[in-house]
């Protein structure tokens, strides 16, 4: 009761202090639920932890297989719970503050060529409503590097058209103003054509996307048409809808945009988190060089060659 209690006060605590969003909130909550089976298998209090019971837990998702990646996505959950409970003085000594994450390497995400993009965008079928929705929601997805979260909440008020921008509401309630191109603007609009015939339901009506139902259209619904039509178009890559903002920014930096406006642009509170982009942008010029390096050509040289 005591840990139910204390995982109420955290929630708030994320909420109103650290001003994470719901879906972040929901996602620490899920990591911590792990911990707080593990605490009550031993019959312990949360307060009671030490530093040697968590190395216990974490060496018990270890065992189970879990990633290097995924155990520490859940050890930083519990640091972060830790701290909470420690400045809020509902215990004297943090158990988790010198805990170390395990090594994990550097991933580069999974991106698409711009052929890739094209080939899924030309399997929608835009003579419906859902098609001419869909396909500008990819547009937008792409054009702006956004998250599906912030393309499924996007408003008629955060629409700037005439000066070429919309307003995001990012992680933690930040806002920024990202421009939007010509091509995504004219997409929308053709959308918003059909998007009349649908009755929003009430509270719904300032949202852009819509189900047929009239309510906002969901995450999991982008997932399942992007999911579908990357199938039709033959693409075998793992994908997701993030996967069109990990290829804005790295088509991006391909062409020279300054890694400064691609963080500003992705809402990046550190440039740290976009400076991935640049491991990719780095394998691209990598296999530019290699492939037009005249000693990577074919050897004997042709006869024009000599």
């Amino acid at each position: 009761m005591q840990s139910e209690l204390l995982v109420q006060k955290y929630k708030r605590y994320l909420l109103l202090e650290k001003g994470l969003s719901k879906n972040s909130i929901s996602a620490y909550i899920t990591d911590l639920n792990k911990l707080l089976k593990f605490v009550d298998e031993k019959q312990l209090s949360v307060k009671d932890l030490k530093t040697a019971h968590i190395e216990e837990f974490l060496a018990q998702l270890h065992d189970k297989g879990i990633k290097a990646r995924s155990i520490a996505r859940v050890l930083s959950g519990i640091k972060s719970f830790y701290h909470f409970l420690f400045i809020d003085d509902y215990i004297e000594v943090n158990p988790a503050q010198l805990l170390e994450s395990p090594q994990i390497g550097l991933r580069l995400p999974t991106v698409l060529s711009i052929e890739e993009i094209n080939k899924i965008l030309s399997v929608i079928d835009v003579s419906s409503v859902e098609g001419t929705r869909n396909y500008a929601i990819i547009e937008t997805l792409y054009s702006c590097g956004l998250r599906v979260s912030e393309v499924a909440s996007l408003k008629f008020t955060n629409l700037f058209f005439d000066e070429g921008f919309i307003r995001v509401d990012g992680k933690g309630s930040k806002q920024r103003l990202v421009p939007i191109s010509d091509t995504a603007i004219k997409k929308i609009n053709n959308y918003l054509d059909y998007r009349k015939s649908i009755e929003a339901k009430k509270g719904s009506e300032e949202f852009v996307f819509i189900s047929k139902r009239g309510t906002p259209i969901s995450r999991i619904t982008i997932f399942y048409y992007i999911k579908k039509y990357t199938e039709e178009a033959g693409i075998t890559k793992t994908i997701s809808p993030h996967i069109f903002r990990h290829s804005f920014a790295t088509h991006m930096l391909e062409r020279g945009a300054n890694i400064r406006f691609i963080q500003a642009m992705l809402g990046h509170e550190k440039i740290t988190t976009t400076e991935i982009y640049t491991h990719l942008d780095m394998n691209f010029f990598r296999q530019e060089i290699i492939s037009h390096h005249p000693l990577n050509k074919d050897y004997p040289p042709k006869k024009e060659d000599v």
